[in-house]
């Protein structure tokens, strides 16, 4: 088996090489990720300029570092490294939940493999004044690859894990509005700039990724491609029909 893992914060977070010491445990492992951070740049992918790939070992993992997207970087591991079982994603350093799966390069990556006709899987952790303790995550890492690695008909997920878990939950997208104001400010050199929130305007949802982890439960979510909204489709054949 083949795994390939890829993600938004850069070759050398410690998240890609925590996930990286976990996938090893079940297949051949490559790490495919952008040369610099590429947080909330969701599913852009580079078609304007050529990309470069360079090989990068760290820590004793086949790796190589790309001036692209996680997407890119999913395209490119893909096409150079022949019968990818599976492709993973993270762990990115902070939470992926909700309306965050809009912009977040994380699950973009997932979403490219998925996309390729290939599983895709995205980890994320929220952090806080430091860095993750990513020992403690490990066995909860582990129990959920047990959980989906045989689950071949779940070919997208969107996996949260609370700094401290204890236990694992199905869930589904917290979709909730955010006030996204725009805050204006000044830099030292006195220009103008502005910060845009996103501070969420209703109370959390029972059953959705971001109430498990406020639960400390390991939030995974089975996620689709197909944007389309089914029932809004068949009412509009029905009540207008063209």
């Amino acid at each position: 088996m083949r795994i390939l893992i890829a993600n938004d914060d850069g070759i050398y977070s410690p998240g890609l090489h925590a996930l990286g010491e976990v996938a090893r445990d079940f297949a051949d492992v490559r790490l495919v990720a952008p040369d610099v951070e590429q947080s909330s740049m969701g599913h852009a992918i580079t078609h304007s300029r050529p990309l470069t790939v360079r090989h990068t070992p760290i820590a004793g993992f086949e790796a190589y570092r790309v001036n692209g997207t996680p997407a890119d970087c999913v395209a490119l591991g893909a096409n150079g490294w022949d019968e990818v079982d599976l492709v993973l994603s993270g762990i990115n350093l902070g939470p992926n939940l909700g309306n965050g799966m809009w912009h977040s390069g994380t699950l973009a990556a997932a979403k490219q493999a998925a996309l390729l006709g290939l599983r895709g899987i995205a980890f994320s952790t929220p952090t806080g004044s430091g860095e993750p303790d990513f020992i403690r995550l490990r066995p909860w890492v582990q129990r959920v690859l047990e959980l989906l690695i045989p689950e071949t008909d779940l070919c997208l997920i969107n996996v949260n894990l609370p700094p401290e878990p204890k236990g694992l939950c199905w869930t589904r997208q917290s979709v909730r509005h955010y006030d996204g104001r725009v805050v204006p400010g000044r830099d030292p050199m006195g220009r103008e700039h502005f910060w845009i929130t996103v501070a969420p305007l209703e109370d959390v949802e029972e059953g959705t990724d971001r109430w498990a982890v406020e639960q400390g439960l390991v939030s995974i979510t089975p996620l689709r491609l197909d944007l389309t909204d089914l029932e809004a489709l068949e009412r509009a054949q029905a009540e207008r029909p063209v």
